[in-house]
């Protein structure tokens, strides 16, 4: 186990460091190979409940995802749909162990961070608008779960879980601002390190 965890840390890094100053083409071969390897190191887990299998194929939508956007602009709908899919995969597996509980503070913060987000990228979103803020609303109630099966029963995993689905939220924020609204310095590198830890945190929760 400790060799895949050390390959999936040595390969995230990388696919990190690619995103912030290495050529394209380091970020093209990092970025399917750091998924292969959580994804292996996923089905390594010594117990794999069947609602664990929700995560795992998470991360293959993921994989998906991560190839349709190598393809032309005209695939970019099917590869929200892909992210769209993990998304809502990783939200079934958070709500899968929850007892019905409502703490409103956390929808009422989210809905007003998610409102701030569209409402500052409306204009530019064109004929993706609709695709895009419903990925966005998964993102959103993918966090509120985690954070409710968090604050209902706190655990190590629980945490874990919730930092995961946070850096996700964090790394679709920042992606979505910089491609629709405006680029700015290490964009792509914040973007990666969000994109791996969140799935990273994700997947650590099956050995724990």
């Amino acid at each position: 186990m400790i060799w895949s965890f050390l390959a999936v840390l040595f390969s995230g890094w990388l696919y990190v460091d690619a995103s912030y100053r290495g050529p394209q083409w380091q970020r093209w071969v990092f970025k399917p190979v750091t998924m292969l390897l959580l994804l292996a190191w996923a089905w390594q887990a010594p117990v794999l409940a069947t609602t664990d299998y929700l995560i795992l194929l998470g991360v293959l939508a993921t994989l998906v995802g991560d190839a349709l956007t190598l393809l032309p602009t005209k695939r970019m709908l099917y590869a929200i749909g892909a992210f769209f899919l993990s998304h809502l995969l990783y939200t079934l597996y958070f709500a899968s162990q929850m007892t019905l509980s409502v703490f409103w503070p956390i929808p009422l913060v989210l809905l007003v961070i998610g409102g701030v987000v569209i409402a500052t990228i409306w204009s530019r979103l064109d004929e993706l608008r609709w695709p895009i803020c419903t990925f966005f609303g998964m993102a959103l109630l993918m966090v509120w779960l985690a954070m409710e099966r968090y604050f209902v029963l706190p655990s190590e995993e629980a945490l874990t879980l919730m930092a995961g689905a946070i850096l996700l939220l964090l790394g679709n924020i920042v992606w979505l601002f910089s491609h629709y609204r405006r680029r700015f310095s290490a964009d792509s590198a914040i973007i990666a390190a969000c994109y791996f830890g969140g799935h990273f945190m994700i997947v650590r929760a099956l050995w724990l």
